[in-house]
């Protein structure tokens, strides 16, 4: 599995990263610090999966993933955010699935196990 993770927090993309090394069999895993940072590697890496981020700075999750999904509908989008509220607005961007950054790691490892 090839998953790139946008998220403007290093420590959070470290934690998930950790946590994806250890649960998935030889995954592939970059990391993006800002939402044009994501697109950018989406476009240059083509990975399967992007955990995204929403609050992110110069361009935010939801205009990242709106963009991906336009331009490479089959690179999989999973908004991960603390506001549930941003669930909507994520599936209107294009998102295929929105999980709260609250949610256990094991929901988190079978949500992005569903869009595979």
């Amino acid at each position: 599995m090839r998953i790139l993770i946008a998220d403007d927090q290093e420590r959070a993309r470290h934690s998930l990263k950790a946590l994806l090394a250890t649960s998935l069999t030889n995954p592939e895993i970059w990391e993006a610090g800002s939402g044009s940072e994501a697109v950018r590697l989406a476009e240059e890496l083509q990975p399967d999966v992007i955990v995204m981020d929403v609050r992110m700075p110069d361009i935010d999750g939801l205009v990242a993933t709106r963009s991906v999904k336009s331009r490479w509908p089959e690179i999989r989008v999973m908004v991960l955010s603390m506001y549930p509220g941003y669930r909507e607005k994520a599936r209107a961007a294009g998102a295929d699935l929105f999980v709260n950054k609250g949610e256990s790691p094991e929901r988190l490892l079978d949500a992005l196990s569903s869009l595979m």
